[in-house]
């Protein structure tokens, strides 16, 4: 991120990208931030606030010019309205081979101001056999998204150290990313329903909390405003986001994780119907304990009951383990590992 240091302006923030051996996509925004004022101090309450302050009234600075460039491919893009630009650059020219993260080159031109930066982009290796796509909120982080209010708190306000994890979560998730052999090196998408303003935070939560990294990818921008003061309904756009991820990794198959408390049952069930034979399991994790709820869940698991995809209603990440190591998916000493993660961690 081409950082301010408190002093405001414009400031560029690349997110990491994805792709494969033929094609990547970087995102990111070009935005304008209010100064903070050299009166607030470097830390304490006052701080907090104007951090948060300052991320919500972010400002997108539109029709800025971006030029990437990765290995010897480039290409150009311009940002919307909101500030946003979304790269697609197609590979003629094959990137080292060996490597599953490279690093982009960007160039962001705004009036006579030029800005350089890069973003991290992930392409997995050619032994890739599994590609796992998992939500975040709830399902990695609580955040109970239930309860509007609380909700907007925990997206906007909380720390990353302030954050909780699920009991298990980086050690499921490792043990996913390493494979039954402990070589796979599997990509793992991460989707969150909150808005851009709070990657940064996931990104140190992530790390805070060893769980394995990757491309963030977040469903929509929330477009709040006075007048909007809600986030506006986005169902299809996660459906649409893995239709796009299974398009690209062509024939690798996937795991898909979230859980019951929104709609991901019905989003994942849907995906199944639409890729035959590409999902290997669904992980739900129990949120919502109500009786209708997961009645719903159960005539959806015997909806795709004929596919070789098993809807998988969790208690916790052990009983996710405990299907992925049944159906191969991880190493035995690492199903160990995450009941004992839950243990400690619970």
């Amino acid at each position: 991120m081409k950082r301010d240091l408190g002093r405001g302006g414009i400031v560029v923030h690349p997110y990491r990208g994805y792709g494969s051996r033929q094609e990547v996509f970087v995102m990111g925004r070009v935005f304008r931030q209010a100064a903070l004022g050299r009166a607030i101090p470097h830390h304490g309450v006052l701080r907090d606030v104007a951090d948060v302050v300052r991320r919500i009234a972010r400002h997108g600075v539109a029709g800025v010019r971006v030029e990437a460039s990765l290995g010897a491919n480039r290409t150009t893009a311009t940002t919307d309205r909101d500030g946003f630009f979304d790269i697609h650059l197609p590979l003629q020219t094959p990137l080292p081979q060996g490597l599953s993260w490279h690093q982009a080159e960007l160039q962001v031109s705004q009036g006579d101001d030029r800005m350089h930066c890069h973003a991290e982009v992930y392409i997995p290796p050619p032994e890739t056999d599994l590609l796992v796509i998992s939500d975040i909120d709830d399902t990695v982080m609580y955040t109970g998204v239930a309860d509007r209010l609380r909700m907007l708190y925990r997206l906007f306000v909380q720390k990353a150290h302030q954050r909780t994890a699920f009991p298990g979560v980086a050690a499921l998730y490792r043990a996913l990313h390493v494979g039954a052999d402990g070589e796979a090196r599997r990509p793992i998408l991460y989707v969150s329903r909150g808005p851009w303003s709070i990657y940064e935070m996931l990104e140190a939560f992530f790390q805070l909390n060893c769980i394995p990294v990757g491309p963030i990818l977040f469903l929509r921008e929330w477009g709040l405003s006075w007048r909007r003061p809600w986030p506006r309904r986005a169902e299809d756009h996660k459906h649409d986001l893995i239709t796009r991820m299974l398009t690209m990794m062509e024939d690798l198959p996937c795991v898909l994780i979230g859980d019951s408390g929104q709609h991901d049952p019905e989003v994942y069930t849907r995906i199944v119907k639409e890729h035959p034979g590409r999902v290997k399991a669904i992980y739900i994790r129990r949120v919502d304990r109500r009786p209708d709820r997961e009645r719903a869940i159960e005539r959806l698991r015997e909806e795709i009951a004929h596919s070789d995809c098993e809807l998988v209603l969790a208690a916790d990440s052990a009983a996710m383990a405990a299907h992925a190591h049944a159906k191969g998916l991880i190493a035995q000493h690492d199903l160990v590992e995450v009941h004992q993660a839950c243990v400690d961690e619970g």
